[in-house]
């Protein structure tokens, strides 16, 4: 059964390798799609569907940026000194004699790193590969890569990161004090009444074991892809660059340690005296995360010359999202500008039934991530009729919102948009991997759909 999985996996990855193209190819397909949905399907005029998308490009600037923050302040933290010699110490705890070690390693890295923050998995991982296959030689890269992306593609959007259930968190946020029409929900959901709720923590816990597991049985036994000494050196991320003693007056102020701490006290008085104010729970949101990331890379480079300097490189990893972000949304403008998002919706919603809705809205939601690959986007689109329709059916938002996420992540797996980091850094394409990334998201499956028919309706 394993050696049949194995070389399911090598045969799908030699397919998508000649078949899959660039992530931003890929984008423009689906945008495509989505237009031949829009005017074939929903019934959307021509001009109508060009200017919806037109309108769209823009009008998610706030939260590209709070993305880009995200990824920058994350690859800040990984660049310092401290976390650049402990990646090295760690990738070589595996036996370099036995690959599937380095495989766990990186697979249980990228979910707990998934686990803490979307961005953090993000560059984490994609900075850890490299140290993994210098000190892991025989391990199959292809499979490395996969593991490595598990946390986006299972226990993130369960994590302290997850978007949507974030989003119900903030204070003014669109879906409770939208500028137009009525509320989407009456009140807000602190996580913890979602992220911390015991089924999302269980089934986090188990759909984190499903992708490990399933990543190291794809590993060859023979045959595996491997990376030569010089192309591991080429792809190793560059250590902190020593800091030099100061001689004009602007170097000085440069390296004065004091702008840090007061930039890092700035950034986290507020947001710990709204977290003594209003609890853990309502404070906890996406610029708050940002700000944790922001403060922890402060201090851990210690002076403003070296944190600069790995926040102008953290934007190398963030190019993806500035110049698709607007592409996707673009999309998003489609969908929430036209009867398209509503009509592909409906036309779920309407044959499901309060049992089978969590698993409509699970895979719904795991198709339209294909689309828009932005999760907090995505939400904000989707929200007004799963909710309306979960109403409807007697199911309740935290349901939905739950089985909203868990489809979100799956799909990520065969998404490229979030892969983009670590192929620029291992300078692979996406169908060198996506071959062994879709048998992990279809074992994910498999496994989310049983605990979307065990899934309570109103939690």
């Amino acid at each position: 059964m394993l050696n049949a999985l194995r070389d399911a996996g090598a045969g799908l990855s030699r397919f998508t390798e000649r078949w899959v193209p660039d992530s931003w190819v890929i984008c423009m397909v689906l945008t495509a799609i989505a237009f031949v949905l829009a005017i074939g399907g929903a019934g959307v005029g021509v001009e109508e569907s060009v200017l919806a998308w037109g309108d769209g490009v823009w009008v998610l600037l706030t939260l590209a940026m709070q993305f880009t923050i995200a990824m920058v302040a994350a690859h800040a933290c990984v660049a310092s000194g401290p976390v650049f010699r402990w990646l090295d110490k760690l990738a070589s705890w595996p036996d370099p004699e036995r690959p599937t070690q380095a495989v766990w390693m990186a697979g249980i890295f990228s979910l707990v790193t998934g686990y803490l923050n979307w961005a953090l998995c993000l560059v984490a991982c994609a900075l850890f590969v490299p140290f993994l296959a210098r000190r892991n030689p025989k391990t199959d890269i292809r499979v490395l890569i996969t593991s490595a992306y598990l946390g986006l593609g299972t226990v993130w959007h369960c994590g302290l990161s997850g978007s949507a259930p974030l989003i119900l968190a903030t204070p003014g946020n669109p879906l409770l004090a939208p500028s137009t029409g009525a509320a989407v929900v009456d009140r807000l959901y602190p996580v913890t009444e979602t992220l911390f709720h015991p089924f999302n923590l269980v089934y986090m816990l188990v759909i984190g074991a499903t992708g490990l597991f399933a990543a190291v049985a794809l590993h060859p036994r023979r045959d595996a892809v491997t990376l030569t000494p010089d192309q591991v050196e080429t792809i190793m991320p560059t250590p902190p660059e020593a800091t030099t003693s100061p001689d004009t007056p602007a170097e000085k102020m440069e390296a004065f340690p004091g702008w840090v701490w007061f930039a890092a006290l700035l950034l986290a008085y507020p947001l710990g005296h709204s977290i003594v104010t209003r609890g853990f729970g309502t404070s906890w949101t996406i610029n708050a995360y940002n700000a944790v990331f922001l403060v922890t890379a402060l201090l851990l480079h210690g002076n403003p010359a070296s944190f600069l300097r790995a926040c102008r490189n953290g934007v190398d990893a963030a190019w993806g999202i500035i110049i698709q972000f607007p592409f996707y949304a673009g999309i998003f403008g489609l969908m929430q500008n036209t009867e398209l998002g509503a009509w592909i919706g409906e036309g779920f919603a309407n044959f499901a039934t309060e049992g089978t809705y969590p698993f409509v809205v699970y895979f719904y939601s795991g198709l339209m991530n294909l689309f828009v690959p932005s999760a907090g986007s995505k939400w904000l689109i989707e929200a007004p009729y799963l909710v309306a329709a979960g109403e409807t059916l007697d199911v309740s938002v935290v349901t939905v919102l739950l089985a909203y996420s868990y489809g979100d992540s799956t799909t990520n797996l065969i998404q490229p948009f979030f892969a983009i980091p670590i192929l620029a850094v291992t300078r692979l394409r996406f169908g060198d991997v996506v071959g062994y990334t879709f048998l992990v998201a279809l074992a994910c499956f498999f496994v989310s759909a049983v605990a979307m028919a065990w899934i309570p309706p109103r939690l």
